[in-house]
């Protein structure tokens, strides 16, 4: 495999996201009271279930909050009940759950999974408005472009989609967002943004979660998802990948093409996915469908995007898939991209690949290397730790394996070594999270890691393996040849060094020389006593 000792050399990774102040305080305050009421009435601020583990100075708190829950906070699992309230609050508020759904290693799997669910059965607004929105992004009537246009499909908290059909018969599906959203998402946003400023004053404890840099990459993520034509974009960039991964053999996962007539800052177009939304019950029934098949697959679709292009569709769950037999994946809803640099992605593959061959002090270093892991600590010592969370869970089935419980120490763990969130990899965990998810409700069995093997095998054979070794070799050398022909053809100019004497002017010598002498007979007659 090629020698896996070798010093990693990770780009630095890049700065927190720059803090954005809050533009309207007294909103943003008033607004905080209207989602800390929503949240009060789910009897999602301090559930219900969590109250026995609070300290007995707050329990008496959190059981005042109890009396004042309404319908909605008597049924469902914290995390169910968290969700919907997250629905009531709007955009800003569903895409904060969707990205507290990547913290299963603090909230436990089954709280992430519920928050994961926040998908597409939102209330849709009129079929005529969104014909207007369309009309005003294209400049063109709805008849101009599509022979039929039917009611929406699928609402979401930013858009909704609506089936339409071209003049030469293709079936497409057109995304619209909806009205007045952008100043809904900006308003949520200071909101939030206050929230972080007050949690890192207040709370000590999340701190290490950077709230400030956690709130500004999900404002960075939604303003992406805000105009269509970079979502256009991203799908066409996605699609082009994964085309390539289909033409090398690795047929994991394809996306439809980009109807670029169709596409304004407010409206997307698309081709219509073939096969059936994972989210229909009846999807994973489909005859002869191979649903662990379709599991490796989506597990390797993920991981060959991030590790090999370092570009990788950062919502995958199921409402954003589509499958049909024996076991094909279509994505779509490419709001949401996730970028990894080389240091990131040689970070991932070899924290997999020290997992998959169980080489804790290769896992250890790679942290310590690419200044994950603050370097007062000993690497040893978190290797130790590391050992003591994976040996106990090797060679079982995943079924056997409570997440929960392993996230849960590994989150003990990171704390005792200063571990902070890193805003670069929130998506990177997201997606992992809401594959895994995925994966294991089509079988609650499935091998994450050997559905990761071959995919990390691959890239840690090429990228470290001896041809690798010898072609970065042969690009330092060819870096170094051209660094010599530059110098060689424009060799640096000689320089004349000029030297001027100075002159100490004639009094500057007096009022020293007069200084020295008073300072030695001073020290002289202080003496003289004792040299008497």
């Amino acid at each position: 495999m090629g020698d896996l000792t070798r010093r990693i050399d990770p780009a630095t990774p890049p700065p927190p996201p720059a803090t954005v102040p809050v533009r309207h305080p007294v909103e943003a305050w008033l607004r905080l009271l209207g989602w800390g009421w929503v949240l009060i009435r789910h009897d999602a601020l301090a559930p219900r279930e969590i109250t026995h583990l609070l300290p007995l100075w707050v329990r008496w708190l959190a059981h005042l909050l109890h009396a004042f829950a309404g319908k909605e906070g008597r049924e469902g699992r914290p995390g169910q009940r968290l969700g919907r309230a997250f629905e009531h609050l709007g955009p800003v508020a569903i895409k904060l759950g969707q990205v507290l759904a990547t913290r299963a290693d603090i909230f436990g799997v089954e709280f992430a999974r519920d928050l994961g669910r926040l998908k597409d059965a939102l209330e849709p607004f009129p079929l005529e408005q969104a014909r207007r929105e369309i009309e005003r992004a294209l400049g063109r009537s709805v008849e101009s472009l599509f022979t039929d246009f039917g009611p929406p499909v699928a609402a979401a908290s930013l858009a909704q989609a609506h089936p339409a059909w071209l003049a030469d018969g293709r079936k497409v599906a057109v995304k619209v967002l909806r009205p007045g959203v952008e100043r809904r998402v900006a308003q949520g946003l200071d909101s939030m943004r206050l929230a972080a400023r007050l949690a890192v004053r207040f709370v000590p404890l999340a701190r290490r979660l950077e709230p400030s840099a956690f709130v500004e990459t999900i404002a960075r993520a939604l303003q992406l998802e805000l105009d269509m034509r970079l979502e256009a974009a991203a799908a066409s960039e996605l699609k082009d990948i994964m085309d390539k991964v289909r033409e090398s053999g690795g047929g994991h996962m394809t996306a439809p093409a980009v109807v670029w007539d169709g596409v304004g800052r407010r409206v997307l177009t698309l081709e219509w996915a073939p096969g059936m939304a994972m989210t229909d019950p009846l999807a994973a029934e489909q005859p002869g469908l191979d649903r662990n098949g379709l599991a490796d697959n989506l597990v390797r679709a993920f991981l060959t995007q991030a590790l090999d292009y370092g570009t990788f569709h950062a919502d995958l769950h199921e409402g954003n898939l589509f499958c049909h037999a024996p076991a094909e994946l279509t994505a779509i809803d490419f709001g949401i991209v996730g970028r990894l640099g080389h240091g990131e992605r040689r970070y991932l593959a070899e924290i997999l690949w020290g997992f998959l061959s169980r080489d804790y002090d290769r896992i250890s270093r790679v942290h310590f290397e690419a200044g994950y892991v603050p370097p007062e600590h000993s690497v040893e010592a978190f290797a130790q730790a590391l050992r003591a969370v994976g040996e106990p869970v090797i060679g079982k089935q995943a079924s056997q394996v409570s997440m929960g419980r392993l996230l849960g120490q590994l989150f003990e763990i990171t704390a005792l070594f200063d571990m902070h969130l890193r805003p670069e990899l929130i998506l990177l965990q997201k997606t992992m999270v809401s594959v895994e998810g995925v994966a294991r409700r089509l079988n609650p069995d499935h091998d994450l890691w050997e559905a990761a093997r071959p995919v990390v095998e691959r890239w840690i054979r090429r990228e470290l393996g001896p041809q690798a070794q010898v072609r970065d070799a042969l690009e330092e050398l060819r870096a170094t040849l051209k660094a010599l022909a530059r110098l060689a053809q424009d060799p640096p100019r000689p320089q004349t060094l000029v030297v001027r004497e100075t002159r100490i002017p004639g009094w500057v010598i007096v009022c020293v020389t007069l200084a020295t002498s008073a300072s030695v007979a001073a020290l002289v007659l202080s003496l003289w006593p004792a040299i008497v």
